[in-house]
């Protein structure tokens, strides 16, 4: 253990099984010392926690339930949190949803319903609770979010959900601004895809998939410890200079322009 997040509280919200990118900086974290809490909406979700961290050894870490569509149970889950902490040091969001009907076909045919519970649940929800955490954060903690390159340029089935993406992109930068002042930073980290249970909501992942490989540079998928990897820099004194960055952890796929 290098102890780089040793002693530090780390609220970790979305992680749904073990293939979970939040799961995989979670263990990442917890490997370099840091005091875990976890936010889980639904019982399923507690039950699959509670699953994951018994298998891994992690003890005496909150669970803490949390709606991230609901402005109430966002206030209620970081009032809990305070009775365990007064001071978090990073916040880890990975939650994003979409309607699997409309992860596939023509971007166009994206219903109204469909548009608004996409960036509410994938977007606003990082401002949100980023803006419920501010007061138990001081100077040096900071914020991190998990993004992906159908924000940026188009991926085919990834539709509204790459909208959504970038929705989320641009808050990254706006709440790193309004957060500068406090010392306090917010960034992102744009994985390669990895075979989570939300990527296989996808129409075509597999096909996805295979021409990642084909084209990064690197010639393979990202894996969940490469992104914990990245995830502990970017929490952790090494990224103390960095914020408002969408840092790209894709095999160098994002460069390629053919």
């Amino acid at each position: 253990m290098t102890g780089l997040m040793t002693e530090r509280t780390v609220v970790v919200m979305g992680v749904a099984n073990k293939w979970s990118i939040a799961w995989g900086i979670a263990k990442t974290l917890n490997e370099h010392g840091a005091k875990l809490i976890f936010t889980y909406y639904g019982d399923r979700s507690l039950k699959s926690l509670e699953k994951l961290l018994e298998e891994e050894g992690i003890t005496n870490a909150p669970m803490i339930e949390c709606n991230v569509t609901d402005d109430e149970s966002i206030q209620e889950a970081f009032a809990e949190i305070a009775t365990h902490t007064d001071d978090i040091y990073s916040l880890v969001h990975s939650i994003a949803f979409a309607n699997k009907d409309e992860l596939r076909g023509m971007y166009m045919d994206t219903s109204r319903a469909g548009f608004a519970m996409a960036h509410d649940i994938s977007a606003y929800s990082l401002v949100a609770c980023t803006k419920a955490a501010q007061p138990l954060m001081k100077p040096g903690s900071n914020v991190l979010t998990l993004t992906y390159l159908g924000g940026e340029k188009v991926v085919k089935n990834y539709n509204v959900m790459g909208v959504a993406k970038a929705s989320l992109d641009a808050s990254v930068r706006y709440l790193a601004h309004d957060l500068g002042e406090q010392n306090i930073r917010v960034n992102a980290i744009s994985a390669g895809p990895i075979k989570t249970l939300a990527a296989r909501g996808v129409g075509g992942f597999s096909d996805i998939a295979d021409h990642f490989i084909q084209r990064a540079p690197l010639g393979r998928l990202v894996n969940q410890e490469e992104i914990g990897n990245a995830a502990l820099f970017l929490c952790s004194n090494l990224g103390s200079a960095v914020t408002g960055e969408i840092m790209h952890v894709d095999c160098g796929y994002s460069i390629m322009g053919y």
